[in-house]
């Protein structure tokens, strides 16, 4: 059965991931190797790449001499037993021991005699997740411990030997020495949020265990449309597959097939679908140009110099090709798919009403209300959001010799609250390439001085939070209502933009008139940053959790298990239906369910880290009380479940 249990470990596992075995149960129970093993069970690495071996592993086999004295004879606290892998000998942990039994069997499963030497026990330490007492020690307070085997070197450093599966290491313990009295948990606990957190959101009526429920809705809206798929038999114009693409699905709506009217930017007649790519199964989105026949590929020098560009506010070129599975000649281009974008014209020009200022009245008609901020107009803090992330958009696309040419309001996504992305980049740079020019990057300082001017009309069109703004003949009107709502800074911003000048502008040139509202977004997106964290915190132990639950479910009320019908009622397990029924099926002194959620997750985690708590688990019938641990817990949870797995791998 140990074999069995041995082999079956190294197994990978989708529920073999949670509570893996990082201690082996203590058979004497004593205080300080419960504690020792207590500690042991918490998940404190998160480097380690290998299978976590099972406890009868630890177990040396026949003949092993014990390595006793080689182990450290401080006498440290019951915290530093807990914490470090030496606890001393003269303890009731060491004098308990098996014969042959090693005590690094209760320290770290990285110490297996079945591991292999090429891992020394010094890499060992390191890859491990730093001690949080070594935070609270100074540097001259790295005191080593007393060791018969240790040397002290020139330098002052102690030379520590360890034998690992017959071989010798020698290696520098730079391990500093936890200070007396420090305390912490023996299991997995929930802290409470941040102070820079907590006073920075509105309080709720209850406290929140889980995300706030807009981050959520919206990871939930992303997830639904990166999953959607159509019906093929309703939509046969698209086709299955594409190139390497396939699970197209439109998300914008498709155009009729005798469709004259083209597209406003490009001159051709487009369409839009998220695709899966068959080589890494990643979403992306497919720009498909309709009836464009590519020609030359000299334009491919510029499509490589846009797939370089990397840029929080830009969607990345992945690839173009040339296709006929839409049955005619197409010409696709392969973003980066961002679930739950919108353009910036279906986010903030999509009211006809807020054209009503710039549009003629008729006789006898009376002008509405000036639109001030607040009240019609958009407030300027966000305006000077979106001016400093496509500004430094237009930097990175400028510095790299290229220019975006699409910067339009409906080539403008906007994902989120206020997070922009530059869309379409580099469709202009194929369709309008010149083949006869020998340099295609002759023209591109032309185009970028067109890009200055177009970010001039795009923040206009949002002070004026309406289209019809940017018009040639409502030009003067937009800049009386900008200089009556905003500040000098944003006036002197867009007429420095959408005037011409005597020389060669640069993106450069407005930084001064941002200022120092650049610190302002920057101190925005660090604490959205803060909220996300500590969002995530929340949710952080949510999946060892499940895994825990969902290896308790395989184990309890199983029908049959190698044509036993009475497996799941005998034994180990039975001990774990009736954990179960501690976890779930409590009742009041009225007999009405008791229903605690905190009771629920503190019994998983102090099972999973196998604390020497006892507790009391009474049958159904009332007529028995069992007295155990959560150490012993643990025991037969971990071996149910280990012979669950072997006889599923087909190893029984």
């Amino acid at each position: 059965m140990m074999q069995r249990m041995t082999n079956s470990s190294s197994s990978p596992s989708l529920l073999n991931d949670s509570a893996k075995p990082y201690a082996s149960h203590d058979p004497l129970g004593s205080p300080g190797s419960s504690l020792f093993n207590d500690f042991g069970a918490l998940s404190i690495s998160q480097r380690r790449k290998t299978p976590n071996p099972t406890a009868s592993e630890f177990i040396p086999k026949g003949g092993s001499t014990s390595r006793l004295s080689n182990l450290s004879q401080s006498n440290m606290s019951a915290f530093s037993q807990a914490l470090f892998s030496h606890p001393p000998v003269g303890s009731p942990a060491a004098a308990g021991l098996a014969p042959g039994m090693s005590l690094s069997a209760g320290s770290s499963p990285l110490h297996s005699p079945k591991i292999t030497p090429h891992t020394s026990p010094a890499p060992r330490r390191r890859s491990h997740t730093p001690n949080p007492a070594n935070y609270l020690v100074p540097s001259s307070a790295s005191t080593p411990l007393n060791n018969p085997v240790s040397q002290t070197s020139s330098t002052g450093q102690v030379i520590q030997k360890e034998t690992v599966g017959g071989t010798t290491y020698f290696y520098t313990d730079t391990t500093p020495a936890p200070l007396t009295g420090m305390v912490f948990p023996n299991y997995h606990i929930y802290p409470p949020t941040a102070p820079h957190v907590a006073y920075m959101q509105p309080k709720a009526n209850a406290p929140s265990f889980f995300m706030a429920d807009e981050l959520r809705q919206e990871l939930i809206n992303r997830h639904l449309i990166t999953m959607a798929q159509i019906d093929q038999a309703d939509i046969p114009a698209v086709p299955a597959e594409v190139d390497s693409y396939h699970s197209l699905f439109p998300l914008e709506p498709l155009p009729p097939p005798n469709r004259i009217q083209k597209s406003s930017n490009f001159g051709y007649i487009t369409s839009c679908y998220k695709a899966v790519n068959s080589k890494d199964d990643l979403p992306y989105c497919l720009r498909r140009i309709h009836g464009f026949r590519l020609v030359n590929t000299k334009c491919m020098v510029l499509v490589d110099m846009w797939k370089k560009i990397q840029h929080s506010n830009i969607v990345t070129l992945r690839e173009v090709f040339t296709t006929k599975a839409f049955g005619e000649h197409s010409l696709v281009f392969a973003y980066d798919f961002h679930a739950g974008g919108e353009t910036m014209t279906s986010r903030h020009f999509n009211d006809p009403s807020a054209d009503a200022y710039f549009t003629k009245r008729k006789w006898g008609q009376h002008d509405g209300p000036l639109p001030r901020q607040h009240a019609g107009l958009l407030p300027e803090s966000l305006i000077w959001a979106y001016v400093v992330q496509l500004s430094s958009a237009l930097r990175t696309i400028h510095t790299a010799g290229l220019a975006c040419r699409v910067m339009d309001p409906t080539k403008i996504l906007i994902t989120g609250k206020t997070r922009l992305r530059v869309n379409c980049a580099g469709i202009f740079d194929v369709l309008t390439f010149d083949n006869s020019q020998n340099n295609p990057l002759a023209l591109m300082a032309q185009f970028q001085q067109a890009d200055l001017m177009s970010l001039g009309k795009v923040v206009l069109a949002l002070a004026c939070n309406s289209l019809a703004g940017i018009q040639r003949e409502n030009l003067q009107k937009a800049m009386e209502l900008v200089t009556i709502n905003y500040s000098s800074d944003l006036k002197n911003l867009i007429l420095y933009l959408l005037t011409d000048q005597n020389r060669l502008r640069s993106v450069n040139d407005i930084m001064p008139m941002i200022g120092a509202r650049f610190y302002t977004q920057l101190d925005a997106a660090q604490m959205r940053n803060d909220v996300i964290e500590e969002d995530l915190a929340k949710e952080v132990q949510n999946g060892r959790l499940f895994r825990l639950l969902a290896k308790l479910g395989t184990i309890n009320e199983r029908p049959e298990f190698q044509k036993d019908p009475t497996w799941s009622e005998t034994g180990d397990r039975y001990l774990l239906k009736l954990f179960r029924d501690h976890l779930f099926h409590q009742v009041t002194e009225a007999g009405a369910p008791w229903i605690d959620l905190s009771h629920i997750i503190s019994c998983l985690n102090k099972l999973d880290a196998g604390v020497p708590e006892k507790i009391s688990l009474i049958s159904r019938d009332e007529k028995s009380v069992l007295v155990v641990t959560y150490s012993d817990l643990k025991r037969c949870f971990e071996n149910t479940f280990q012979e669950l797995i072997a006889a599923a791998s087909g190893q029984l």
